[in-house]
């Protein structure tokens, strides 16, 4: 009986830490690494073992404001696209099909990211660094995200996302 008692527990915990989410989901609040102003609110979400981020808000945004890119039509079979100035920039997902790297939670690879500013199609990685975490002579201070797009062979830029609660995600104007 106790035997039971003890699989039965073991099995809850394993079910448990297969099923729980990943410490980059949730709400971040996206940085703009020149001016240092906060540009929108994301969503981070798994589905079928990929991520993917939606904007749930942004300065002068509402959420029939359309995406007036010109470029999406060339990336018809990504799972946002659709005709130019069909979508709306608010809760349309940018970011799509990354895929964990192993045994580093918080890190995903391999998947892309879209500027919603001009429709630019980028490769894109995300790493989460928590609170106190030293990377080069950067210390931060508060739960960060390193959202990196790059064109190839490494070169591209990194934003640094501040994790935020919902409201405040959907609060950014």
């Amino acid at each position: 009986m106790k035997k039971r008692v003890v699989v039965g527990i073991f099995l809850l915990i394993a079910a448990g830490i297969c099923f729980a989410a990943d410490p980059a989901e949730g709400y971040w609040k996206s940085v703009d690494e020149k001016s240092g102003d906060i540009t929108g609110g994301w969503y981070i979400y798994q589905k079928d073992g990929k991520l993917y981020g939606e904007i749930v808000s942004a300065p002068s945004v509402n959420a029939t404001t359309l995406s007036a890119e010109k470029k999406l039509e060339r990336y018809q079979g990504f799972p946002y696209a659709e005709r130019p100035g069909q979508r709306a920039v608010l809760g349309t997902t940018w970011i799509f099909g990354l895929t964990p790297v192993k045994n580093k939670p918080g890190a995903w690879e391999k998947g892309h990211i879209i500027d919603p500013n001009d429709g630019s199609l980028y490769q894109c990685k995300i790493t989460l660094h928590t609170a106190g975490t030293k990377v080069g002579s950067r210390t931060f201070s508060v739960d960060t995200l390193e959202m990196r797009g790059e064109i190839g062979l490494g070169i591209g830029r990194s934003q640094y996302w501040l994790r935020a609660t919902e409201a405040e995600a959907k609060s950014v104007k």
